[in-house]
């Protein structure tokens, strides 16, 4: 039998399975640039206006370190700076995610071992998931270029746009599959493919924003960073997209290697066994939910550390853009000038780490879900350990969890810009009180991810589009001209721009209060309804 034999088969299940989740997937990467570039054409109608935004951008470091630099002022070339790099971000964790739920997640839950004993071959599984994710990429960019052209922008740009898209989707999805061979447990794949996709994009922010200071080469690591490469819409670098095709080919001949070398069900790394006998710290359901969720919390707390490490180095450049943009300086004149779009600066920066920050949490939180899933939360709960007490023990961990990894990220933003301008005790203080008064917002999504878990357990993986929902309506809602009341829908709306505005005390306290319900509804819910089965 062929080890592909059944192949297109599972292509179909596969394509079934999950129908709705890459749809909404591929309709929102495909058609978000689309309404960037409508608001655009509408917002700079004249040369002269995008001319002045493409400088704009282009002279300060610190927005280049945002979103990439721009390398026009056409339509075309704006919306690519605008949304590239963070459309290639999502299209990025799109591709890991799906691989591994259809790799690692089939093996973990013992489906592959039964899909095994049919007339399927070895590797049939790992190539439909490749085919199906790396069709759902360029589903992306044909959906994106096609509407690129509808509203008159070159050809050639859109297809370069789409093209990008689908390139970053075939690297990601072989550095799934790999991801997917190295471990047993479908969490741990998911940890190593989104700290790939985190650190390439990490990458990208200090090449394209210490590019004065040589450091531009850091992008050329990052296939997040070969997308600012490819040029859509300003002299297109075709040549680009076979970074893309190489790297993913590499790294597929990788995974099925890794493939062929272990046992289904194994990863290449076994699992380190632990001592015959566990510490007392192990006897309570807290110690228990500390060595389950340690690893993580170090993890996204070091890479947010990184990332305030980056806004901290360029904060310095902020203000340079007050010297190239006259009309732009007369604003700040109202708000403090240089220290003023500063303050906007940081602000900003500690929005974004707000966002990692709730993204950890969401994650802290279903890890009750996936102990449901696989049958251990039965075991515990079998013992003395009451059911509230149990989830009590992760929760905790998407409460405190991000309030650490925001003091921890604004620290070391502020110390490296207060190192930078000469005071370090002043600026830690600002940047860390500004990180701090986004954690209501943080909350809020603890509490969906809590409540669904209760109430409605199958749907508790909806808790990260609402993350990327609220993402989408703080990154773009103004850009695509949303109505007010469906930007008021992300909690992240109503926070303060702390240093740069001044305190607001009601939205914190509601914001609060709806997060502490939402908890309380999650753990009555729990309280009430039967354990998932298996």
């Amino acid at each position: 039998m062929s080890s592909l034999a059944g192949t297109w088969s599972l292509v179909r299940f596969v394509l079934k399975r999950d129908r709705l989740r890459l749809g909404v997937w591929i309709a929102i990467l495909g058609l978000v640039p689309v309404g960037t570039a409508s608001a655009f054409a509408g917002l700079y109608t004249t040369e002269l206006s995008r001319q002045e935004l493409a400088a704009t951008v282009a002279s300060n470091p610190a927005m280049v370190a945002f979103l990439g630099p721009v390398h026009a002022s056409n339509i075309g070339a704006l919306t690519a700076w605008r949304i590239g790099t963070l459309g290639s971000l999502l299209v990025a964790l799109m591709a890991v995610l799906t691989m591994i739920r259809h790799t690692r997640d089939e093996e973990e839950t013992g489906r592959r071992e039964l899909l095994g004993s049919t007339v399927v071959g070895r590797n049939a599984p790992l190539s439909a998931a490749l085919v199906v994710t790396v069709a759902a990429g360029l589903a992306i960019g044909m959906i994106l270029a096609g509407g690129l052209v509808g509203l008159e922008l070159p050809v050639a740009g859109a297809v370069a746009y789409g093209l990008g898209f689908a390139g970053v989707a075939i690297v990601f999805a072989a550095i799934g599959a790999i991801a997917a061979q190295l471990t047993e447990g479908a969490a741990a794949a998911r940890g190593i493919g989104v700290a790939a996709a985190g650190l390439v994009f990490l990458l990208r922010m200090v090449g394209d924003g210490g590019a004065g200071n040589g450091l531009s080469w850091l992008t050329w690591l990052s296939p997040i960073g070969w997308f600012s490469r490819l040029r859509p819409f300003a002299d297109e670098q075709w040549w680009v997209l076979l970074l893309w095709l190489g790297v993913g080919l590499a790294c597929g001949v990788v995974a099925f290697g890794l493939s062929a070398r272990r046992d289904v069900g194994a990863g290449v790394f076994p699992p380190r066994p632990g001592p015959a006998v566990g510490g007392p710290r192990l006897g309570s359901s807290g110690g228990l939910a500390w060595r389950l969720q340690r690893g993580s919390l170090i993890g996204w707390t070091v890479g947010l550390m990184a990332i305030g490490a980056v806004y901290g180095s360029v904060g310095d450049s902020i203000g340079d853009m007050l010297d190239d943009n006259p009309q732009l300086a007369e604003i700040f004149e109202l708000i403090g000038g240089e220290q003023g779009i500063t303050d906007v600066f940081f602000s900003a920066a500690v929005g974004i780490m707000a966002i990692v920050a709730s993204a950890y949490a969401i994650r802290a939180v279903l890890r009750l879900r996936a102990e449901e899933d696989e049958m251990k939360a039965e075991l515990i709960l079998a013992t003395a350990t009451p059911r509230i007490r149990w989830a009590a023990s992760h929760l905790l961990f998407g409460l405190a969890g991000p309030a650490l990894m925001l003091i921890l990220g604004g620290a070391v933003a502020g110390a490296t810009y207060g190192l930078i301008i000469g005071d370090v005790a002043g600026q830690v203080s600002r940047v860390v009180g500004s990180a701090m008064i986004q954690l209501p917002a943080v909350w809020v999504l603890t509490g969906i991810a809590m409540a669904l878990f209760g109430i409605a357990p199958r749907l508790a993986s909806v808790s990260w589009a609402a993350l990327v929902v609220f993402l989408l309506l703080g990154q773009l809602g103004q850009i695509l001209q949303f109505p007010q009341w469906s930007l008021n829908l992300s909690p992240f709306s109503h926070i303060p721009l702390i240093p740069a505005e001044s305190l607001r005390v009601l939205p914190l306290v509601l914001l609060a209060l709806v997060a502490t319900g939402l908890v309380a509804a999650g753990l009555v819910g729990f309280r009430r309804r039967d354990i998932a089965a298996g």
